[in-house]
C-alpha cells in the first residue's frame, strides 16, 4: 500500500513547475545542445537544467509521492521535452530510483541510489540485447553471470540502452543458474565498452540509445542488488511503474501539442473562415480532447492500482496500450492541423510526434502487451 504524502501540496508543486519550465526551461529547448546531434541533451546542458532545478527547489520532486500524487507531477514535468530531464526524473533514471529504494541495501542506497536522487549523477538499466536476446521476450535473457570466488563475472552484449553514454553505474541484467541476477556496476568499470549509440527518432533522453558489450565484467559480491536467480521478479518491481510513468511524461508533451494546434486553428484563417471552424479541424481538436481525458483516467485509474499494493502488471499494460497509441493519435492529429509548420522545428509538435511515436515502442511495444493480456483471458477460461 503506497499512501498519498499528505504534507505535500499538489496543485501548488505543479503549479511551480509549470511557471518552472516556462521561464528557466522552454526557452532552452531549441538550444542545439538540447538534441546533442539526436542523442538526448548534452551532459552540459543537464547539469545547467539541474542546476536551475536545485535552485528552485525541483529536484526528483516525485519521490515521497504516492503514484497518483505523482501522476500530477510528472504529467506537468513532460510539457517539456527537457522537463523531466531537468527535474530529474525521467527515464531509466526515475525507473531505477524506484527498484533501488525497494530492493537495494543500505550500502547500495548510500553509493547508489543517495547521488542518482540528488541529480548528480545518471545511470542505466541493461536488460534488452540484440537478436538473439532478451527484448520483447525475456525469458531469452543471452548475457550471463557466472560465480569465481566471491566475484562474478559477466558476459554478454546489450542493445537500445537508454542513457548509457554519460551514465555514471548501471543496472545489469544477467542469466544465473537458476533465474537472473541484477548487478550494479560503474560504467566504466574494465570490460564495459559502449560500442555504438544508434540515431534514433526521439531525441529527448540524455546518452541516446547505445549498444554495449560486456566483456569479462568482474564485480563483487556486494554488486548483487537483491538476492541471487530474483531478478525476474525485480523486473517487475521496475517495469509496472515505469511503464505507467513513461504514460505520465508524454501526456503533458501531448497535452502541449494539442494546445498549439488549437491556438493556431483559432487564428489562422482558411477559405473565408478559422480552420477551427472547418469540421475536419474542429473534429480533430475534439477527438485530441477525448483522447486526452481518457489517457489521463486510464493512468490515474493505474496509479491507483499501484498505490494499492496490487502488482499492477495487467493494468499497466493497459494503460501503457491505451496511452500511448490515443497520445499518438493526438500528436499526430496536431501536426495535421498545423499543416506544412507541423513538420518543422518551428514548434515542439513535430518532436512530440516523434518521441510519442518511440514511446509505442519502448517498455513493450503494443502487441506485446496484448498478447499479454490475451494470455491472462486464456488462462481464466480454459481449463488445464
Amino acid at each position: 500500500m503506497t499512501a498519498a504524502n499528505t504534507t505535500v501540496d499538489i496543485p501548488a508543486l505543479v503549479a511551480r513547475i509549470h511557471a518552472f519550465l516556462e521561464v528557466e526551461v522552454m526557452p532552452l529547448e531549441r538550444d542545439p545542445r538540447a538534441t546533442h546531434g539526436g542523442h538526448g541533451p548534452s551532459d552540459e546542458l543537464v547539469r545547467e537544467l539541474r542546476d536551475r532545478a536545485r535552485a528552485a527547489g525541483l529536484i526528483a520532486p516525485h519521490l515521497g509521492l504516492s503514484h497518483r500524487q505523482t501522476a500530477d507531477v510528472l504529467r506537468a514535468a513532460g510539457r517539456s521535452p527537457l522537463g523531466a530531464t531537468a527535474l530529474n526524473c525521467m527515464a531509466p533514471d526515475e525507473g531505477n530510483m524506484h527498484l533501488l529504494e525497494k530492493v537495494a541495501s543500505p550500502e547500495q542506497r548510500e553509493r547508489f541510489l543517495k547521488p542518482l536522487a540528488a541529480g548528480e549523477v545518471r545511470s542505466a538499466f541493461l536488460m534488452t540485447e540484440p537478436d538473439g536476446g532478451a527484448g520483447s521476450d525475456p525469458g531469452m535473457l543471452a548475457t550471463t553471470a557466472r560465480a569465481d570466488g566471491n566475484h562474478w563475472v559477466i558476459n554478454g552484449k546489450k542493445a537500445f540502452i537508454t542513457g548509457a553514454q554519460g551514465a555514471a553505474f548501471g543496472i545489469i541484467m544477467a542469466k544465473t543458474e537458476h533465474g537472473a541476477t541484477m548487478f550494479l556496476a560503474d560504467m566504466d568499470a574494465p570490460g564495459i565498452k559502449i560500442a555504438y549509440v544508434y540515431d534514433t527518432i526521439d531525441s529527448s533522453m540524455p546518452g541516446g540509445h547505445a549498444i554495449i558489450e560486456l566483456n569479462d565484467v568482474r564485480v563483487d559480491a556486494g554488486a548483487i542488488l537483491g538476492e541471487v536467480d530474483q531478478g525476474f521478479k525485480y523486473a517487475q518491481v521496475r517495469l509496472a511503474p515505469a511503464r505507467l510513468t513513461h504514460c505520465m511524461r508524454w501526456w503533458g508533451l501531448a497535452e502541449r501539442a494539442h494546445e498549439i494546434a488549437a491556438d493556431y486553428a483559432c487564428r489562422r484563417l482558411a477559405f473565408g473562415k478559422l480552420l477551427v471552424d472547418h469540421e475536419g479541424v474542429g473534429f480533430m481538436l475534439a477527438d485530441n480532447l477525448i483522447d486526452l481525458k481518457q489517457a489521463e483516467l486510464m493512468i490515474d485509474w493505474c496509479a491507483e492500482v499501484l498505490d494499492s499494493g496490487a502488482r499492477g502488471t495487467a493494468e499497466s499494460s493497459m494503460a501503457k496500450v491505451a496511452v500511448s497509441e490515443a497520445l499518438f493519435r493526438i500528436t499526430d492529429r496536431c501536426v495535421q492541423v498545423l499543416g506544412g509548420l507541423g513538420v518543422t522545428h518551428e514548434t515542439i509538435v513535430e518532436q512530440a510526434f516523434r518521441e510519442i511515436r518511440a514511446f509505442r515502442i519502448y517498455d513493450g511495444p503494443s502487441e506485446v502487451h496484448r498478447w499479454s493480456l490475451a494470455k491472462g483471458i486464456k488462462r481464466e477460461r480454459v481449463p488445464k
